[in-house]
């Protein structure tokens, strides 16, 4: 395909799409196939001559389309919504022909600092501590991740790195071996999976503390558990406080448990992925008080906004 021809298949996408979008509704939500429906319907290896456009086109309305759960639908009620839209649309276009990859500064400058700015603004709009933005001093600011699960992986290991260093500062004939068999995380017993995964990924153990009666952790529940492994000669070094758990919209006490980790030294790391985004709102800012406790603090824009 050279330039002339994208010029033109692209005018024809951009019409298949918004043709999509307008006529959406009219689509089955949910695909009535079952698992393994496709492999049947298209070759076993890539093929040693490529399709014609058109061909393309057909396959995906005669076989893709078939087994698409079409989350644009306003018949669509599950999970969230994709925050997709129009001018995003676009901007996924430029983005991919510009193509950066931006894993360092002097991989793609303006991808780097871009992406600086604009979690600025989005930190600012939440209302969040000074610490927690970049600025012109660069002290804290945003990462765009994965995932909310990608996030609290980092975070914990973040977490785990720091409590390391600390300790062979303090204690330089201790291995990181030694170190890691005795650190302990937790979260609410109301707390996403993901955290539990990052606890396995992460090498650590990860404690499960009981909710309250509005699902909730509290500090005098955390308290018990840090001083029970303590006692047993374990390291407490991390905990997740969730703003919005996902079977019912919980919300952990920032207010009790943020003193609480910063007295033991613990860092303190938010997983607002569901209910973040509803910060933005003053009426709802105040589920947020608490944040100035934590180390660290994620969301998904894409699920509200």
């Amino acid at each position: 395909m050279n330039a002339s021809e994208f010029r033109r298949r692209g005018k024809e996408m951009v019409d298949y799409v918004a043709n999509y979008m307008e006529g959406i509704e009219g689509r089955q939500v949910y695909p009535d196939v079952k698992p393994g429906y496709l492999r049947p319907l298209i070759p076993a290896a890539a093929p040693q001559e490529p399709d014609t456009f058109e061909d393309i086109i057909s396959d995906i309305e005669k076989i893709i389309m078939p087994g698409v759960t079409h989350w644009h639908s306003p018949y669509f009620f599950a999970y969230f919504p994709t925050a997709s839209s129009y001018p995003a649309m676009l901007a996924d276009m430029l983005c991919g022909a510009i193509g950066c990859i931006g894993f360092s500064w002097a991989a793609s400058p303006a991808c780097t600092e871009l992406e600086t700015v604009m979690m600025d603004w989005l930190g600012k709009m939440l209302e969040l501590p000074e610490s927690f933005l970049a600025g012109n001093t660069g002290d804290g600011g945003g990462v765009i991740q994965g995932s909310a699960s990608e996030a609290t992986l980092v975070a914990l290991l973040a977490a785990r790195t720091k409590v390391t260093s600390r300790l062979q500062a303090a204690s330089p004939e201790l291995t990181q071996a030694s170190i890691m068999e005795k650190l302990v995380a937790y979260s609410s017993d109301q707390a996403h999976s993901s955290v539990e995964r990052a606890g396995l990924i992460g090498g650590v153990k990860l404690k499960s503390i009981p909710s309250d009666g509005n699902f909730a952790m509290r500090a005098s529940a955390l308290q018990e558990a840090l001083e029970r492994d303590k006692a047993a000669g374990l390291i407490p070094f991390f905990v997740v406080a969730t703003l919005g758990t996902t079977s019912c919209c919980s919300f952990d006490n920032l207010l009790e448990v943020g003193p609480l980790c910063n007295k033991e030294d613990m860092w303190l790391h938010i997983d607002a992925a569901y209910a973040g985004s509803a910060f933005i709102c003053p009426e709802f800012r105040h589920l947020l008080n608490g944040v100035e406790f934590a180390n660290s603090f994620n969301f998904n824009p894409h699920k509200w906004l």
